[in-house]
């Protein structure tokens, strides 16, 4: 795992050193990679490198690296698990490619002589790699298919820049540090920023599954080169689905094993994890490594079921309890690893449970991708239960469910009934893509409109919040609601707001974090499975709990989707009420601009007052307001 960057000219020169700017930016990704760096710098590009070994612990693979006669550069970033079947596959040695390493990175810059652009199909893993190709003065990007690994870019009438994290892009002073108006309204409707757009104006994500070139002008073209396929096989009957998701599961994670150090898994006491744990004791002999974090409150924690699962397979298990003082300990020290506002509360119990790990491990198997691989949240039987109650007469559902649903106490608790019967409700006369949306939006549009000063409003003219995911939904072949709606989620929610904690939090430790339920051979042959046999009588995840039944105890097979989060609607109330008070209290929002001040006084006032649970809209402007005094107030 590393950091990479690079800066190219398109335009005028500049006075400033590249070599030293490019070093400067480098930097910057120290902690994506302490084991190596490296830049390699002529007169049109700069590349920089920070390497964390872990395939071929040897000086042979240092980066940049180039080719036989240095025609071709590679920087690059994750790991591509069948690069030796790659190597064998297109017969590279008989072709007269002379190997110095053992890595991955070698074969990836020599298939890409042999096959172009179209290797990208080939590959199977995570990652972020620029080639800079000398011969034809173009720059290629590419980034893996579910964007497990960050990819950003920046381009003014002189540079085109391109880095891993944000940090190393805005090391250039040169580059504006302008908030993003449309990516605000976004965020406060989700607490993180959907699509590839980032909170600052002018920097982008390059889009999971899609491929840059930047010719030497500085004119640039994507393309996406995969999209995950829901055409059905109605041939596949619940026997061969669970034999073949058995299979697939058991090879994702033998993939995920390679590597010359040690490997452990991040243990949440959910299926997913536990399913990695349990596949991962029968391809090691040595005990396993587990890792897990948990809460005081109870109904936010695991700690119970992953110990059963540790137990079980006889793991060398670590825990760590989250709590309040040890996040004031990381607000807002945890978004300079981000570099974006981020308000989703598994990133700091991440942070912390990666940084019991990197004491004994380099790599972790982690299990994001299961829900949206194998149909496992709430949302899915959300729907199928809507069905049901829109036969209920319209009298009866408005005039009497939904005011005593809506007398219900506020709670604080992790997926309390309140909160669930409220969602339901709230949902049941939008079309099913909006519904499910529904249950994630914190802030509808006309609550933030309510929130923002004039100068917002007039600056702003927003796009409505929902776009990315309309445009998402219609782009699914999907024929089927809950499949459109799986591939919504692995399309969005998965590599928009996932993928960042378990990206930064666990390079933040220079620990690389695997996540084998996005094996594309595994999610394309999911994607064909009949939709009725995934949530079979309402059950979610029903292959995936039918293919573990032999290994897993029925407490773990059995028990309902927690999921990781912190209980910050109480703490904001009071361990953390005082930095609710210094980020959002009215000195601090009249000074920003952005936010009426009595406006957000009322949300607190409320939250305090048990009147609403207003903690995720709370921790989410927590989160924004810090960000833009790290950030913007500081340039």
């Amino acid at each position: 795992m590393c950091g990479i960057c690079g800066i190219m000219k398109t335009g005028l020169p500049s006075s400033k050193s590249d070599g030293e700017l490019i070093s400067q930016m480098t930097e910057t990704l120290a902690h994506r990679g302490p084991s190596d760096q490296g830049t390699w710098v002529n007169e049109k590009i700069s590349l920089g490198h920070r390497r964390l070994s872990v395939i071929d612990l040897s000086d042979a693979g240092h980066q940049p690296m180039t080719n036989e006669d240095g025609s071709v550069v590679i920087v690059y970033n994750g790991e591509v698990y069948n690069f030796k079947e790659l190597k064998q596959c297109f017969k590279l040695e008989a072709r007269g490619h002379v190997f110095k390493s053992q890595t991955d990175t070698e074969v990836l810059i020599h298939l890409y002589e042999e096959i172009g652009l179209d290797m990208v199909r080939e590959l199977n893993g995570m990652f972020a790699i620029a080639i800079w190709d000398n011969r034809q003065k173009s720059l290629h990007l590419i980034r893996d298919r579910y964007g497990i690994k960050p990819f950003f870019y920046q381009q003014d009438q002189n540079n085109f820049r391109f880095a891993s994290e944000i940090k190393a892009i805005i090391k250039d002073d040169r580059v504006l540090r302008k908030p993003s108006m449309q990516a605000l309204h976004d965020f406060l409707t989700f607490n993180y920023v959907p699509g590839i757009q980032t909170a600052f104006d002018g920097i982008y994500e390059i889009p999971p599954a899609h491929y840059m070139t930047v010719n030497a002008k500085g004119e640039f073209k994507q393309s996406r080169y995969w999209d995950l396929d829901f055409t059905v096989d109605n041939t596949i009957d619940e026997k061969v689905a669970v034999e073949r998701s058995y299979e697939l599961m058991n090879r994702s994670v033998e993939r995920r094993l390679i590597a010359d150090v040690p490997i452990g898994v991040l243990l949440s006491g959910g299926l997913d994890s536990s399913t990695l744990v349990a596949l991962m004791s029968k391809k090691t002999s040595e005990r396993i490594h587990t890792y897990s974090v948990g809460f005081e409150d109870q109904s936010f924690n695991e700690l119970p079921y992953a110990r059963i699962v540790a137990k079980k397979f006889n793991t060398i298990h670590r825990e760590v309890i989250i709590t309040a003082d040890m996040v004031k300990d990381m607000l807002p020290k945890y978004l300079s690893y981000i570099d974006e506002p981020y308000g989703d509360g598994s990133a700091i119990p991440t942070y912390y449970v990666c940084e019991i790990a990197k004491d004994e491990v380099v790599v972790v198997l982690s299990g994001e991708g299961g829900d949206e691989t194998f149909a496992g949240y709430e949302t899915y039987a959300a729907y199928h239960i809507s069905k049901w109650f829109k036969r209920i007469p319209g009298f009866i559902r408005n005039g009497i469910i939904a005011p005593l649903v809506n007398r219900l106490p506020a709670s604080d608790k992790k997926l309390s009934l309140e909160f669930k019967l409220k969602r339901f409700l709230g949902g049941q006369d939008l079309p099913p893509e909006l519904a499910h949306l529904w249950w994630r939006v914190v802030l509808d549009e006309k609550q933030k409109m309510d929130l923002y000063t004039d100068d917002v409003i007039e600056q702003l003219a927003p796009q409505p919040s929902d776009r990315h995911f309309k445009e998402v939904y219609k782009r699914s072949d999907a024929v089927d609601i809950l499949s459109r709606l799986m591939y919504l989620d692995s399309s969005v929610f998965l590599p928009d707001d996932l993928m960042i904690k378990n990206d930064r939090m666990s390079m933040a430790h220079s620990l690389e974090a695997r996540v084998p339920f996005t094996d594309p051979e595994l999610t394309e042959f999911m994607a064909s499975v009949p939709p009725n046999l995934k949530m079979k009588r309402m059950r979610k995840k029903h292959i995936m709990r039918l293919a573990m039944k032999n290994d897993l105890p029925d407490s773990i097979l059995n028990k309902k989707k927690v999921g990781l989060e912190m209980p910050y609607s109480r703490w904001l109330k009071n361990e953390l009420n005082d930095l609710v008070m210094k980020y959002l209290g009215a000195d601090n929002i009249k000074a920003t601009g952005l936010f009426r001040p009595e406006a957000v006084k009322e949300l607190i006032d409320r939250h305090v007052a048990g009147k609403q649970d207003n903690g995720r809209v709370l921790w989410g402007m927590l989160n924004y307001m810090m960000w833009y005094e790290m950030y913007i107030l500081s340039d």
